[in-house]
């Protein structure tokens, strides 16, 4: 469910969309890169619950160069933008889904043979090349030919009429917490892709990094482009990636509003499995939202939510439709006032990484469950 707007609405839980924020994210993302990087927007799952129509049409006039999904599926609601804008399919392709290339123009990953057969086959049948990148393992064990048979797979690629070879990337595995494997991944990269002849920087795609492994900028490297996810949405993976210095804003933010206050007495238990008990008379909260909406159960009894611009901690387990919050300390907390559980509220801030941790999670998991009975409120740039 969406809302595009940027007035007053009465919903009982809603995620607040800052488009014009997206957009100067990713002009500043886009002006910190050299002019010969292709800029990536990464806009899987559903544009990590932003959002993917709303949020790719500004994407398209804020300097995104291609896109890239998940599934054919993502890939068809976004040619529904328009045609010509480069979408590439990062997960694997079934069978049944080969046709969807041709027909969507996209670039499919490649990480095996008998993917080049499929696809070559495809290409005859339509009588043009099918766009690919050759993805090279070099230690995700995910997607992607072993980097040691990478070049025997590019030169198959490149030998064969009905395939473009459009790309060759590969994936690291633990940009932010582990640079020595990261330099090893990348080491293996660069070997694999110096002994695949046929692959020519000038005209196709060389990326690895991601918002959190971004450091292959300088020098002369065959890198001219970048996959870039979570920091366009204004979260910063990871402190230490290049990219660290551009400044970009929350766009997210996840609110609720309070359905019912009530006293209870000291020794009270709360919730499912009692896990919470009032040590003194209390005031609390029942807000209007619970994991139906996207609040984990793994924040129960941890987590804070800003009613007034102050935190009140969250009491007992969260349920389906109901989050119990302690406002004993608050004054003339009333019915329907708003619940900010991500996002700032006056001068208080809940950053979505600090409500992923109480979660035991990170920020992509928290982004992709919030719910689809919560609507998207969309606030526009100014001028639209």
């Amino acid at each position: 469910m969406t809302q595009v707007t940027d007035s007053k609405h009465s919903h009982r839980c809603w995620a607040e969309i800052d488009l014009a924020a997206l957009e100067r994210n990713l002009k500043l993302i886009r002006a910190s890169l050299p002019s010969h990087i292709h800029y990536v927007a990464v806009v899987k799952a559903d544009a990590y619950g932003h959002g993917l129509h709303q949020v790719a049409a500004r994407m398209m006039q804020s300097g995104a160069d291609l896109f890239a999904v998940a599934n054919v599926a993502e890939a068809a609601t976004l040619r529904e933008l328009g045609p010509g804008w480069p979408i590439l399919l990062l997960s694997p392709v079934l069978p049944e889904e080969d046709r969807f290339i041709a027909e969507l123009d996209l670039a499919a990953t490649v990480s095996s043979s008998d993917e080049i057969e499929r696809f070559a086959a495809t290409g005859k049948r339509v009588g043009r090349p099918i766009a690919v990148h050759v993805k090279i393992d070099t230690g995700m064990g995910r997607l992607g030919v072993w980097h040691e048979h990478a070049p025997a797979l590019c030169a198959l690629v490149t030998g064969n009429p009905h395939l473009n070879l459009a790309g060759v990337y590969t994936h690291f595995s633990s940009p932010d917490d582990d640079p020595v494997f990261t330099e090893e991944q990348r080491r293996r990269f660069l070997a694999a892709l110096a002994k695949c002849k046929s692959v020519n920087p000038a005209r196709v795609l060389v990326h690895a990094d991601n918002s959190a492994g971004l450091e292959t900028m300088p020098g002369a490297s065959p890198f001219n482009a970048v996959r870039v996810g979570l920091l366009q949405f204004g979260i910063l993976p990871h402190p230490n990636s290049l990219l660290a210095q551009v400044h970009t804003e929350p766009v997210f933010s996840f609110h609720t509003r309070v359905g019912l206050v009530k006293e209870l007495p000291a020794g009270t238990t709360i919730s499912y499995g009692r896990t919470h008990k009032l040590t003194r008379d209390s005031l609390v909260a029942i807000l209007c939202a619970g994991y139906g909406d996207g609040i984990p159960r793994a924040v129960s009894n941890r987590a804070h939510v800003l009613i007034h611009g102050k935190r009140c901690p969250l009491l007992g387990r969260v349920t389906m439709d109901q989050t119990i919050v302690d406002v004993t300390d608050l004054a003339h907390v009333q019915c329907g006032d708003e619940v900010t559980l991500v996002g700032r509220q006056n001068d208080a801030l809940i950053s979505i990484t600090e409500f992923s941790q109480w979660a035991d999670t990170i920020p992509w998991e928290t982004l992709c469950s919030v719910t689809k009975r919560v609507p998207r409120v969309y606030r526009m740039p100014l001028g639209i």
